[in-house]
């Protein structure tokens, strides 16, 4: 399964935008959540653009939804720290049981899929394991869950510990242990011989700073004139566009255009009121963007690849990006909608 650029990422299930007990739900949250979702599927169906040769209608789609990544890591950041900070740690177990449990069945799904599409990456037994470790090719967008997990788990046990609850006793050993597992596995590699794959359950600096910065906008009660950050968000665009097109593709998530990019959508879009009669549909929709996430990209390669490989060059590329990306959008929360009513969204995401 080849790809251009680094995987996007998803909504994690829970939190959602909701809050704490008594808070009222936030739309402006549940708004970003189905757009930067939408964005992913963009970024996917970009890249296939990308491996067709199709090389700047694919980075233009690429940076249009580039910030969908960072956004997503600013609202994890929100709700860990502010919207819905966990109470004790079987409430943080539990969330992070919410995520893993769909995560390895899409897995499972998508290693399946590899298995009877084509020839299986590394042998079939060798990919499956690499699912274990945090690289897995046959579904490579699950990448932001092998960060937000441990993220997830950080935040947790920051807010347990400060908040001087009770010792998080599993919680604490679970973070020791994905701390030394890096270095772990490298010391049995170099003394076992075993070709075992590298460690990606972790979190990285720039992660943590999208996380803490992104809450701390997105908490604050005044962010300025919205006209402001949609023009900020607009010059951003522009930037990134030129800098991906002539500077470096894909760019860094950690970068000064990516980061321009994500705080001026995150200061556009934050505190903005959604009218009452879109708020049902909008629930709706962002309780089921982390199932979307999860199984849009069989859609993506159903419709998107097939077309980007099969469209000549020139002005249809454009259109054509545009209108597979949204019917591949459509499809993958029209499903999850459909299994979130049949009630296994616990499974399926």
């Amino acid at each position: 399964m080849p790809r251009t650029a680094p995987p996007t990422a998803a909504p994690p299930a829970e939190p959602t935008a909701r809050g704490g007990p008594g808070r009222e739900r936030r739309y402006d949250i549940d708004l970003l959540r189905v757009l930067c979702t939408a964005a992913v599927v963009l970024v996917h169906a970009s890249a296939e653009f990308l491996d067709a040769g199709h090389r700047t209608t694919g980075v233009l789609g690429d940076s249009a939804g580039r910030f969908a990544v960072p956004v997503f890591f600013a609202m994890a950041g929100w709700a860990a720290l502010a919207g819905s900070p966990v109470r004790g740690e079987a409430q943080l177990l539990t969330r992070l049981g919410r995520i893993l449990r769909p995560m390895a069945v899409w897995t499972a799904v998508y290693l399946l899929w590899q298995h009877l599409s084509g020839p299986p990456l590394d042998g079939g037994a060798r990919e499956a394991l690499r699912a274990l470790f945090g690289s897995v090719e046959a579904a490579f967008h699950l990448w932001y869950l092998y960060t937000y997990v441990p993220l997830l788990l950080l935040l947790g046990v920051a807010v347990l510990v400060l908040g001087r609850r009770a010792a998080p006793r599993r919680s604490l050993l679970l973070l020791v242990a994905f701390a030394v597992a890096p270095a772990l596995v490298g010391d049995v590699r170099a003394l076992t011989g075993l070709a075992l794959p590298a460690w990606e359950w972790k979190v990285s600096l720039s992660t943590l700073g999208y996380a803490v910065a992104g809450a701390a906008l997105l908490a604050a009660r005044r962010r300025g004139p919205r006209a402001l950050w949609l023009a900020g968000a607009a010059v951003a665009l522009v930037a990134l566009t030129v800098y991906q097109l002539t500077v470096r593709h894909p760019a860094a998530y950690g970068s000064v255009a990516v980061a321009a990019l994500t705080f001026a959508v995150l200061g556009a879009v934050g505190g903005v009121r959604v009218p009452e009669r879109a708020r049902a549909v909008l629930e709706r929709l962002s309780d089921a963007s982390f199932g979307t996430y999860l199984v849009h990209l069989l859609f993506v390669l159903l419709l998107v690849r097939p077309v980007a490989e099969g469209l000549p060059h020139g002005f249809w590329a454009p259109v054509a990006l545009a209108v597979t990306a949204v019917a591949a959008a459509a499809l993958s929360f029209a499903v999850s909608v459909l299994w979130g009513r049949l009630g296994l969204r616990g499974w399926l995401g």
